[in-house]
């Protein structure tokens, strides 16, 4: 394969951050030290999704000492997708992506990913717990509900990726442009609802990258737990949502652009620099 000859200026990464305040300042230097290494340029955005903690505090402390850090928030919590969107309108960069906060995902497959968009010239790239040589550590009940919903979205969408909903992604900004005025979705459906809608707006080329994910035991990772099972039940009909409006309503078509719930808070600028 010819290796692609993208040229890119500026890379934006966007954290978004929800009750972080333990671990936040920990996720930013990991972060920013990944990012550093780069042979790109690069931003860093933090999202602080709703003032309920003492993560925007501790964030803006940490961003005076560190300005290349731009700290971003609002005041109630509105999802992961709603606070990924509110950054990626914030950001400048020739390529814009996220990963999630807290460290599930080893911060060092931003450098994986971005070597994957260049050689495929890609229009996304996804972090994937299915690609074969991903490390991937997680309950066995999770990695069952996991295939079982990506055999969902496969059967819905017709998507040719195996894993849509790791929490680290890269996207063109031409994609963006398109893609974002037409999203609904804030929260667990984010994912799901902006690679359908890129791919049914002609944006084929999304590949998988590798990862190096550990999620945890306890807590919402326990898939008898209420949490949990309310955010799967959330997922579902998010992504029935999602599919009710691409496939019936063809509501995220051009020719329905008055009916699109346009928010001036994600307002997607075109990079003109």
């Amino acid at each position: 394969m010819e290796k692609s000859l993208i040229k890119i200026r500026l890379v934006s990464v966007i954290v978004p951050a929800f009750k972080q305040e333990q671990t936040i300042v920990r996720d930013l230097k990991r972060i920013g030290e990944v990012l550093g290494k780069l042979r790109y340029p690069t931003e860093l955005i933090c999202v602080v999704d709703g003032k309920v903690d003492g993560t925007l505090n501790k964030t803006k402390m940490f961003a005076k000492k560190n300005p290349h850090i731009k700290v971003i928030g609002y005041d109630t919590n509105k999802g992961k997708g709603y606070a990924v969107r509110f950054g990626m309108a914030e950001s400048k960069g020739d390529i814009v992506g996220f990963i999630d906060s807290g460290m599930d995902i080893n911060p060092n497959g931003l450098a994986m990913l971005l070597e994957h968009f260049e050689w495929y010239d890609a229009d996304i790239i996804i972090g994937s717990k299915r690609h074969p040589v991903s490390k991937v550590d997680y309950p066995w009940q999770r990695k069952i509900l996991s295939m079982g919903y990506q055999l969902l979205v496969f059967i819905l969408f017709g998507l040719k990726v195996r894993d849509t909903q790791v929490g680290i992604k890269f996207f063109k900004r031409e994609v963006l442009e398109k893609v974002l005025p037409r999203l609904l979705v804030k929260e667990y459906a984010f994912d799901v609802e902006i690679l359908s809608v890129a791919d049914y707006l002609g944006y084929k080329r999304i590949y998988e990258a590798p990862i190096d994910i550990k999620l945890g035991f306890g807590g919402t990772s326990t898939v008898t737990s209420k949490a949990f099972l309310k955010v799967v039940f959330a997922i579902l009909k998010d992504t029935l949502a999602v599919f009710y409006r691409l496939k019936l309503l063809e509501y995220y078509s051009s020719k329905n652009k008055r009916k699109w719930r346009f928010d001036p808070e994600l307002n997607f600028r075109v990079n003109v620099g």
